[in-house]
C-alpha cells in the first residue's frame, strides 16, 4: 500500500480508539479525522465535504422536522402510546417495542421511523421510570432488521440492487430478500428481547437527568369537558405511579377525596392536587383538557397560544409578598397562571389558591413565551426561566402533521418520490400548516447528528480512493480460496461485515460488490447469492455506532459508550451472520 492509505488506516485506528475510550464528542471525533485526511492532502474538500451534500443527510434532516411536527402536536405520543403500552416488564416492552418497529421498517426506510420514535421512546421510558438506554439501541437494531426484509427497507438493498443490474444481472423483486430477512428479523428480536436484560446498558444517571430538578411542587389542575381521562380510573389514566408526582386528593363540589383510591373515576370540574417534579408536571399539562386551576374562579380556558412554562421566584421586595395565589390576580397583573408553587424543604398543603406567596416561593406560571423575557429583570422576581419542552401540544395541528407523515411514507413505498423530496415536502407541509414554528423548527434539528453523518462519509471516501480498504479486503478473500464457495460466502459475509461496522453501510456494499462478484466467477457460480450477502452483511450490522446513521442517531441521545454497542452487538452479529449462512445457500443454490 502507499503511504496514503497507511496513513488513512492509521486516523481511523485512533479515531475509533477514541470512540471507544469516550475521549470527544463523536461529532467533533469524525470532524477532526477528515480535517486530518484533508490537511494531509489524502481527499480534497470536494471529496471531503461529499457526505454535507448527500440527499440522505439532508432527508434525514427534513425528517427532524416531521417527527418534531409529530411530538408538538401531540400525534406522535398519541400513537406510540397505543403502540407500546404499558411497560408491565422489561422483555414484554422490548417485544411491544420492536416487533411493530421492525414491520414499519421493512415498507419505510428506517432513518425516519428512528428520527420520529427517539423522543418518544425518552417520554415512555420516563414515564415508567425505566433509563432510555434500555430502549435506545433496540430501537435501531429493530429498524435494521425490519429493513433487511425488503428491497425499499434500506438504502443498501437499492445500492446493492442498482450494482447487480449494472452488472448484467436481473434485478430483485420486491420481497426477494424476505426469504433471508425476515428470519433473521425474527430471531434478532427474539435475542434482544431474551438477552436485552443482561446485555443493554441500565444509565440511572441518564433517566435521572431527565427529572432535572427534585424541587417538589404544590400542583392543582382542573379536569375540563375535553379532557380524555373524563370518566377513566385513576390508574387506568396513569396518574397513579406518575415518576417523581403523586396524587394527594380529589377537590370536588360535595367535598375531597383523600387519598385517592386507583379505582376512582374523574370527573368534569374536578381539581387533581399532585405534589412533584417539574418534568412530570410538564407531561400534564400536555393532557388536553388539563388546565391550571390556581388563579381561576370562574373560567378555566388558557392563557393563551403559545404558552409555555416558566419558573418564577419571588423577591424580597414583591408587590406579591403576604398576598394569597387567588388574589395576586395573575392573569391580568403578568398574563399569566400559577400551575404550581414550590417552597424550600417543605410539602405545601391546603388549596392552592389560598397559599399565603412569600418571598423566596417559587411559582411554576403557565404563560406566554415571551414572559421570561419580559420579567427576567423585573423587581418582583429574583429569577424567570423558562422550562425545556413544556409548550402544551398543539392538539387542533395533529391531523395535518398525520397527514404529512402518511403522504411521506406513501409516496416513497409507491415509489411516486425518492426520500430526500418526500421528506422535504414533508417539512414544509408540516411548517405552512403551523405544527412548528421557525423558532421550534430550528431546536428539533439536531445538527451533531448531521455533521457527524455526513462526516463519516468523507472518512468513508478516504478509505475507497487510497485503496486501504480493497487491499484488507481482497487479502481476507485471498486467504479463503480452498474453502468453497459456500466457506468463501461466508468469508464475503464476514469481511462486509467487518467493513460495515468501521466505515458504515452504503460504502462497505459498494467496497465488496465487485469483490464478491469477481469471486463468483472464479467459482464459476451464480452471482445473485454473493449480491444477497452483500446486501444482508452491509444492513445488518449492529456492533459499531460508526456502521448505521440509526445507531449514530441513538448514540448520543442514549448516554452510551461505544463498548454498549461491542456488548450486545457482537453477539447479535455472530447470530444473524449464522441464519444467513443457512438460508442464503438454501434459498439461493450455487
Amino acid at each position: 500500500m502507499a503511504w496514503d492509505a497507511w496513513l488513512t488506516l492509521a486516523v481511523v485506528v485512533v479515531g475509533v480508539g477514541a470512540l471507544v475510550r469516550d475521549l470527544l464528542a463523536p461529532d467533533l471525533i469524525f470532524v477532526g479525522m477528515l480535517a486530518v485526511l484533508l490537511a494531509s492532502g489524502i481527499v480534497s474538500p470536494q471529496e471531503a465535504f461529499v457526505g454535507f451534500s448527500n440527499p440522505e443527510i439532508l432527508a434525514i434532516g427534513a425528517l427532524f422536522v416531521v417527527a418534531g411536527a409529530l411530538q408538538h402536536t401531540g400525534a406522535l405520543g398519541f400513537v406510540a402510546t397505543r403502540l407500546f403500552g404499558q411497560i408491565t416488564s422489561h422483555r414484554r416492552a422490548l417485544l411491544r417495542m420492536m416487533l411493530p418497529t421492525a414491520g414499519i421498517s421493512a415498507f419505510l426506510n428506517n432513518t425516519p421511523i428512528v428520527a420520529m420514535f427517539t423522543p418518544v421512546v425518552f417520554d415512555w421510558a420516563r414515564r415508567h421510570q425505566v433509563s432510555p438506554s434500555r430502549f435506545l439501541i433496540p430501537l435501531s437494531y429493530a429498524t435494521i432488521l425490519g429493513g433487511a426484509c425488503t428491497l425499499i427497507g434500506t438504502s443498501t438493498n437499492m445500492v446493492v440492487n442498482g450494482l447487480l443490474v449494472g452488472a448484467g444481472q436481473p434485478g430483485m423483486s420486491f420481497f426477494e430478500l424476505s426469504a433471508v430477512g425476515v428470519p433473521c428479523a425474527l430471531v434478532g428480536v427474539g435475542f434482544v428481547v431474551l438477552a436485552g436484560r443482561v446485555l443493554l446498558p441500565d444509565r440511572k444517571e441518564l433517566l435521572e437527568s431527565l427529572g432535572e430538578t427534585r424541587r417538589e411542587y404544590l400542583v392543582e389542575l382542573e379536569v375540563t369537558a375535553e379532557c380524555p381521562l373524563v370518566g377513566h380510573q385513576i390508574e387506568e389514566a396513569g396518574l397513579r405511579h406518575l415518576p417523581g408526582l403523586f396524587l394527594i386528593r380529589i377537590e370536588r363540589s360535595e367535598g375531597t377525596v383523600s387519598p385517592v383510591g386507583p379505582q376512582e373515576r374523574i370527573r368534569v370540574a374536578d381539581r387533581l392536587v399532585f405534589t412533584g417534579v417539574v418534568a412530570t408536571i410538564v407531561d400534564l399539562q400536555k393532557i388536553r383538557g388539563l388546565v391550571p386551576a390556581g388563579d381561576h374562579r370562574d373560567g378555566v380556558e388558557r392563557v393563551g397560544e403559545g404558552n409555555n412554562l416558566s419558573e418564577a421566584v419571588i423577591s424580597e421586595d414583591s408587590p406579591l409578598n403576604g398576598v394569597t395565589i387567588r388574589d395576586a390576580n395573575f392573569r391580568t397583573r403578568y398574563g399569566a397562571a400559577v400551575v404550581a408553587v414550590h417552597r424550600g424543604g417543605r410539602r405545601l398543603s391546603g388549596k392552592i389558591g389560598d397559599i399565603l406567596l412569600r418571598a423566596g416561593d417559587t411559582l411554576l406560571l403557565e404563560a406566554s413565551a415571551g414572559f421570561a423575557r419580559t420579567y427576567r429583570n423585573s423587581a418582583d422576581f429574583y429569577l424567570v426561566s423558562e422550562v425545556d419542552n413544556s409548550a402544551p401540544p398543539r392538539y387542533d395541528k395533529a391531523i395535518p402533521a398525520l397527514l404529512a407523515l402518511l403522504v411521506l411514507i406513501a409516496t416513497v413505498t409507491m415509489g411516486i418520490l425518492p426520500m430526500m423530496t418526500a421528506a422535504l415536502l414533508a417539512a414544509f407541509g408540516v411548517i405552512a400548516c403551523g405544527c412548528l414554528s421557525v423558532g421550534e423548527t430550528r431546536r428539533v434539528v439536531d445538527v451533531s447528528v448531521l455533521i457527524l453523518i455526513a462526516a463519516a462519509f468523507g472518512v468513508g471516501r478516504a478509505l475507497d480512493k487510497t485503496g486501504a480498504a480493497e487491499f484488507l479486503a481482497s487479502f481476507l478473500v485471498e486467504v479463503g480460496a480452498g474453502l468453497g464457495p459456500v466457506g468463501v460466502l461466508a468469508l464475503v459475509y464476514l469481511v462486509t461485515l467487518v467493513f460495515t461496522e468501521c466505515i458504515s453501510h452504503a460504502p462497505a456494499a459498494v467496497l465488496m460488490f465487485p469483490i464478491a462478484a469477481e469471486t463468483a466467477e472464479q467459482f464459476g457460480v451464480d452471482v445473485r447469492p454473493f449480491a444477497i450477502t452483500t446486501a444482508i452483511a452491509a444492513s445488518a450490522a449492529f456492533a459499531s455506532p460508526l456502521s448505521y446513521q440509526t445507531h449514530l442517531m441513538v448514540y448520543g441521545p442514549g448516554g452510551y459508550r461505544f463498548t454498549d454497542f461491542l456488548k450486545i452487538g457482537i453477539p447479535l452479529d455472530l447470530l444473524i451472520f449464522a441464519v444467513a449462512m443457512i438460508c442464503i445457500p438454501w434459498m439461493w443454490p450455487f
